[in-house]
This record gives structure tokens, C-alpha cells and sequence, in this order.
């Protein structure tokens, strides 16, 4: 059985639990713990216990970081049990690869980007964790401090229930003609593909697929320090990082991007894509094999030792949890 997410996770596990006479091997990947470090203590009150208890009924523990790696690696997961980290649930790098100059200026046209004007993309859900509200007020502290200000354009990609509010923040802060929120798009790589730089402000990532995929692009990503991002990142050289609320750190980034040359802006650009490498779908695909290889050796071990009990008239095998086993990477 494998279960995803802190809620399918909870509920799988529990299912598997309270199935004794299947007795299914228990996968669980966590797509970031929310006990990371720096996060609010109720967070650490709250799901680490109940982390730490799941664990004594998983066999396989997936994370996607190295912070939560190391944090898995402290668990006491059912005895023999195995942490492995993988790249993410894999990057479509064929998908997500840089536009031809045709291409570029064809979406920019469709979406109404002038040429000359500096255009800034973020892509995810508007909610708090997505925190795009630091990137506007990046923009409206550059507007009252720049004439030249109209030759910035930030567009957001995705939905979420923040929408009004941010509709809200849009109007308070007058940037009504510099902000356009695009809803869900099914086009988001062209959409990326035509930015001059996305922006990536997350508090929380477990890694962070929309950064990557800018990358991937060829376009560099304005990101906000946190565990997932500092598995890509390589600051000054594929984008630029600062804390998730440092409205001045995402400013220094705008403006770093935009006083590139052509030349930095394709030596930058092969960065980007070259740094998303480690992280294409078929180096997942490769690891979920070898996991899913461990998996079926336990279940093959379990049925095996559940044959020798019967032959023998011993009653069904009552797995116990056991402290911790092996870890890979």
C-alpha cells in the first residue's frame, strides 16, 4: 500500500494497520514534512508526534529533500524498514524546455507583453503559503521609487481561494496595469517560456516543481529560501534567493535580472537548464523502481515467513515495529 500526502498518509497507514490478516507492505512519501526547521511550533507539536507514531507501521519512508531526509532518518520506522530520497516526482524536461525566439514572441504577443517590457511570471495556487504578496509589494515599492516602472509586467498563473485578497492587494496598491492574474492555464509552459524571470516566493516547499520548471526554461527563478529551493538553487548563477518576506531581497533579484546583457542572459540561461538535470523524470522513474523492487522483496519475505507459520500450525505473524533499518539515498 502507498500512500501520499500528511492526510492519505495518516489514513493509509492506519488502514494498513488495521488489516492483520493482509499484512501489506506500508510505502508512504511525504512531499514535505511540516515539522521543517524554522516552521511554527505548532507545527512541530502537532505532526512530528504523529509522524514519529506512523512510523513504527511504515516499511518505506520517500522524501524529496535532504532536510526532511535526515529528519526521516531519525524516525523508528517498522523493523528492517528503508528510507530512500528521490528528484521530486519528476521533471518533464521535453515539456519544459526553452522557447525558440519565434516561440517567445509569438506568447509574448498573445499575452500582450510589449516589447522592451520586463516580464516577471510566478506560477501556483494563491493562498498564504504561495506568499505572492511580497512580489507586489516588491513592485509597488519599486513603482513609487522608478518613472520607469510601466516597463514591468508581473503575471500569475493559478487559482486558490486568496483571490479576492489578492485582487484586493492589486487595487490598494495601484498596480492594476502592471499585475495580471491569469487564473488556471493550461499553456504554462509557454507562459513561462516567455518570462524574463519567474518569481517564486514560497514560505514552505518540499521541493517546488514550478521553480524547476522555469528553470528548465532557461528562465531564472527569484526564489525564497527554503528547503525545497536549495535543492536547485545555486544563487547568482541560476536566479537569485533571499528570505521568503525580504521585500528588498526580491527587489535586488528584479533588478539584477533585468541589468543582464545578452550575454549573461544566455550564459545564465544554460545554467538554468543544465541545473535541472538531477532532477528529470527519468532518475525518479529509475528510483521508484529500485523502491518498488525493496517493496516486493518484503512482501515476497512476509508470505514466505506467513507459509513456514501455517505449515508449522503457528498462528498468523503479528508484525511488531521495530527501530528504524536501513536508509538510501
Amino acid at each position: 500500500m502507498h500512500c501520499h500526502t500528511p492526510v492519505g498518509g495518516l489514513l493509509g497507514r492506519l488502514a494498513g494497520r488495521l488489516c492483520p490478516e493482509v499484512r501489506p507492505v506500508m510505502i508512504y512519501t511525504a512531499h514535505g514534512f511540516h515539522f521543517y526547521k524554522g516552521a511554527p511550533l505548532f507545527n512541530h507539536l502537532a505532526y512530528y508526534p504523529v509522524e514519529k507514531w506512523l512510523a513504527r507501521y511504515t516499511d518505506i519512508l520517500i522524501v524529496i529533500n535532504r532536510e526532511d531526509y535526515r529528519a526521516a532518518r531519525r524516525l523508528s520506522l517498522r523493523k528492517g524498514g528503508l528510507v530512500f530520497q528521490i528528484p521530486g516526482v519528476g521533471l518533464d524536461r521535453e515539456r519544459f524546455r526553452p522557447l525558440t525566439p519565434e516561440e517567445r514572441a509569438r506568447c509574448r504577443e498573445r499575452l500582450g507583453i510589449a516589447p522592451g517590457q520586463f516580464f516577471l511570471v510566478s506560477v501556483g495556487e494563491l493562498n498564504e503559503n504561495k506568499n505572492q504578496k511580497v512580489i507586489l509589494d516588491a513592485l509597488a515599492r519599486m513603482k513609487a521609487a522608478d518613472p520607469s516602472f510601466p516597463a514591468l509586467r508581473y503575471g500569475v498563473c493559478g487559482d486558490g481561494f486568496f483571490r479576492p485578497r489578492m485582487e484586493e492587494w492589486i487595487r490598494e496598491l495601484g498596480l492594476e496595469g502592471a499585475v495580471t492574474l491569469y487564473g488556471h492555464r493550461r499553456d504554462v509552459p509557454a507562459v513561462l517560456g516567455c518570462a524574463d524571470a519567474a518569481a517564486f516566493p514560497s514560505v514552505r516547499e518540499g521541493l517546488g516543481m514550478a521553480g524547476l520548471e522555469a528553470l528548465a526554461m532557461g528562465v531564472p527563478v527569484l526564489a525564497a529560501d527554503n528547503r525545497g529551493t536549495r535543492e536547485y538553487m545555486a544563487p547568482g548563477k541560476n536566479g537569485f534567493v533571499c528570505p521568503p518576506h525580504d521585500v528588498d531581497g526580491f527587489i535586488r533579484g528584479i533588478e539584477a535580472v533585468r541589468r543582464m546583457d545578452e550575454a549573461q542572459r544566455r550564459e545564465t540561461a544554460a545554467f538554468c537548464r543544465e541545473s535541472t538535470e538531477p532532477f528529470d523524470r527519468r532518475h525518479t522513474r529509475a528510483a521508484m523502481k529500485e523502491i518498488y523492487a525493496a517493496a516486493d522483496r518484503k512482501v515476497q519475505a512476509r508470505l514466505r515467513a506467513e507459509a513456514r507459520r501455517a505449515a508449522g500450525g503457528l498462528p498468523p505473524l503479528r508484525l511488531r515495529p521495530g527501530k528504524g533499518g536501513e536508509s538510501r539515498g
